[in-house]
Order: structure tokens, then C-alpha cells, then sequence
């Protein structure tokens, strides 16, 4: 782990099925801006607190939380403390968790369980080391299985859908991430003016479209660096315009450059 300023970062992708990304940090005055993830967001916060919007609602994380953050719903993420904040993340699929716990997790993403905080904290510890990839895998099945029953008591209390204008074009981003769509064709495939759009997007997500294309583009530079992708190949793949273009949007949402996010990944 290496230091940039007062920033630690370290990253990986275990061999461990549902995981897509680990992801420890310490952030001194570092913050997050509004941003997205394809993926759960499993996080402990181990040193210091943070403060975040969810769903244009603010939370925050003791030391006994847990929080599940769900994909696709804009966040962003501060130091609460003065003296910033250490956390460990795990990022997991759908085959963990599907998207029908979207909604509940939305509605209530910061968990207050010191015995599920424990757990996820073994489940860390077994991620860091490797040849215990069975073991990671059976702490994190438990841990799975627990996050599952709590989101599914609260499911019979789903709340709205998102407008149906925006899911929509929240699915035609999705399908472009790399490629791109400007609003004015996206206008045309969706038959809604593109001031409309951005006012729709906006208000069902937080975000706007071009915010949210941004985060989706960043989370792809992250597969492919923890991929063994060199960071000169990554923009094009990703979507970005070239390297210059990648590095400003990927340290302004993960707070380091592609190159030393890459060189501390495992």
C-alpha cells in the first residue's frame, strides 16, 4: 500500500465468486462527488466517519454500521471527522444480491448490528489473504444470507419506481456506456425532448445523465486495471476520450489516478 499525500489506497479482484472488487482507502480530506456503481457496495468504516447522500437523503457511519449502498442509485461520500476516514469495501454482484433489494436498500442503507459488523470485518480479513479463498467465500455466503433476510422483510414496503422516462434512459446509458449517446438522439429513440430527459433523470436519480454515463465509465476502467489492462489501453476501452480524459474523471471519483490505483491493485 503506498501513500499519496495522507491517501492509502489498495485494491484487488479475489478469486472469490459474487466479488467483483476490494477496495481499502484512507482518505484525509478527500470527497466523493455524486457517482454511481454497477455493482453493491458493502462497506465498514474502520478510523474516522462518513457522511453521505443516498437518494438525496444524508447518512452517515458509526463505527458498529455497516452500510449496503445499491447499484445504479447515485451517492457521493465526505470525511465526517477531522481526520478523514479508513474503510474496507466490497463490491458484489447481482448473483449475491439481485436488484429486486434495490428499493429496500435504498430506503435504509446504513445496518447498526455489531455482530454483522464483526463478520464483515473476518470476511476482509480472509479476502487479504491469499489461498483462503474458501473460507472468504463461506464468511461471505453468511453474510450474504443475513443482508438478503433483513432486505427482504423490509421489501413488502417498496417504495415508488423510478418515473418510467428515466428508468428508460437510464437502460439506453447502460447500453452505451462505452460508445456514448448524445441527447439529442437520445431524445429521438425515447420521443421526449432532451431537456425533458435531463429533468426526469435528474429527478428520479440525483444525477445527471452525463454524471451518471461518467460512473459507469470509471467502473469499467476499474475491472479492466484490476484486469492487468496497462492504463495507456484503458480509455478507449472504457469510453473515454483518451488518457487525459480517463485520469481527470477516474481521481475525481475513486481519489487517485488510474496508475497508482493500478499499481497498488493485487
Amino acid at each position: 500500500m503506498a501513500a499519496a499525500g495522507q491517501e492509502l489506497v489498495s485494491a484487488w479482484r479475489p478469486r472469490v465468486p459474487g466479488v467483483t472488487e476490494v477496495f481499502h482507502a484512507r482518505f484525509t480530506e478527500y470527497a466523493y462527488p455524486m457517482h454511481v456503481h454497477d455493482a453493491w457496495t458493502l462497506l465498514i468504516v474502520d478510523d474516522g466517519a462518513v457522511r453521505y447522500d443516498l437518494d438525496r437523503h444524508e447518512h452517515g457511519t458509526p463505527l458498529d454500521t455497516v452500510s449496503l449502498l445499491p447499484p445504479h442509485v447515485p451517492h457521493n461520500g465526505s470525511p465526517a471527522t477531522p481526520g478523514g476516514f479508513r474503510k474496507r469495501v466490497v463490491y458484489l454482484d447481482s448473483s449475491r444480491l439481485g436488484e429486486e433489494f434495490i428499493g429496500p436498500a435504498v430506503d435504509s442503507p446504513d445496518l447498526r448490528d455489531p455482530v454483522l459488523r464483526l463478520r464483515v470485518g473476518q470476511l476482509h480479513a480472509a479476502l487479504a489473504r491469499p489461498g483462503d479463498e474458501l473460507e472468504a467465500e463461506s464468511r461471505l455466503a453468511l453474510v450474504a444470507e443475513q443482508l438478503r433476510l433483513r432486505l427482504r422483510r423490509r421489501a413488502a414496503g417498496e417504495r415508488h419506481q423510478s418515473p418510467v422516462l428515466a428508468r428508460r434512459l437510464r437502460e439506453l446509458l447502460d447500453a452505451r456506456v462505452v460508445e456514448g449517446v448524445s441527447l439529442e438522439e437520445a431524445g429521438r429513440l425515447l420521443h421526449a425532448h432532451p431537456a425533458h430527459l435531463i429533468r426526469a433523470f435528474s429527478g428520479a436519480y440525483g444525477i445527471a445523465p452525463h454524471q451518471y454515463l461518467m460512473s459507469r465509465r470509471v467502473g469499467r476502467a476499474r475491472r479492466l486495471l484490476l484486469d492487468g489492462v496497462p492504463p495507456g489501453e484503458v480509455a478507449p476501452v472504457a469510453g473515454f476520450y483518451d488518457q487525459a480524459h480517463l485520469t481527470r474523471h477516474f481521481k475525481k471519483l475513486v481519489g487517485v489516478t488510474p496508475g497508482r490505483y493500478r499499481s497498488r491493485a493485487r
